[in-house]
């Protein structure tokens, strides 16, 4: 190899830069794109976006993305790597956010990475939060709520310390009254928030350290069973897949 092929080759290196985040846990969609950990330009998908259904939502994914890019000038060239948020939350916002992601990075030729949505609920929160134990929460449906503990140090940066579990909306309200010093955060609960990709800026080392997930097997963590899968497992009385 010559120097100028070495030369470029670093250099075309040196412009991968960017990170490319998707969250889609909930009916709230978002789209960021880092330099490094820095913000530069980001999307939300609002619920109440005029004219979207929501079971169309997620199709706004991919405007966003291209929004995105547009406006800070970036080119697809230039990402180095796409993170999704991995749920738990609402399986169709999911899945669609999963594919849309599992698209970007097969059609860039860049690695995917996965984070909690949970853990982008507390680090994304639009305004900083203090530091301190959260239980962040998510509407799981039936009266249910998929729940986890994070703790969010001095700094913003954040971590989950346990595994997601499912609380009713009893069991919710008594580890609330229960440990008065974590405050529950989710959307419509006291501390508002909707997981956004933004989150991702204050823990993107620590999920580039966590390895990127297989492009060909990777699926979101949908927490539970699709509601349609549900109804008709419960109507015929077996299991939908064998």
């Amino acid at each position: 190899m010559t120097k100028r092929e070495s030369g470029e080759k670093r250099g075309k290196s040196a412009k991968r830069l960017y990170t490319l985040a998707l969250e889609g846990a909930t009916y709230e969609g978002s789209v960021v794109l880092l330099s490094d950990s820095t913000v530069i330009s980001e999307r939300t998908i609002s619920p109440e976006d005029a004219g979207i259904p929501r079971i169309g939502r997620g199709e706004r994914l991919m405007p966003a993305v291209a929004d995105c890019l547009k406006e800070a000038g970036v080119k697809q060239g230039e990402i180095a790597r796409i993170v999704c948020g991995a749920g738990p939350g609402s399986f169709t916002s999911l899945r669609v956010a999963g594919s849309v992601a599992k698209g970007l990075a097969a059609g860039y030729g860049v690695d995917l990475f996965a984070v909690s949505s949970l853990l982008l609920t507390v680090t994304g929160a639009n305004r900083p939060l203090p530091p301190g134990e959260y239980l962040s929460v998510l509407d799981a449906m039936r009266g249910e709520f998929f729940a986890a503990r994070v703790l969010l140090q001095p700094g913003g940066f954040a971590t989950q310390i346990e595994p997601t579990t499912i609380l009713s909306a009893e069991q919710l309200d008594e580890a609330a009254d229960r440990d008065r010093a974590v405050r529950v955060i989710g959307p419509g609960r006291k501390n508002d928030a909707h997981p956004h990709a933004r989150g991702v800026a204050g823990v993107l080392s620590s999920i580039v350290e966590s390895g990127p997930v297989d492009l060909a097997s990777w699926e979101p963590d949908y927490g539970r069973l699709a509601e349609a899968q549900v109804r008709w497992e419960a109507a015929h009385g077996r299991s939908l897949i064998r």
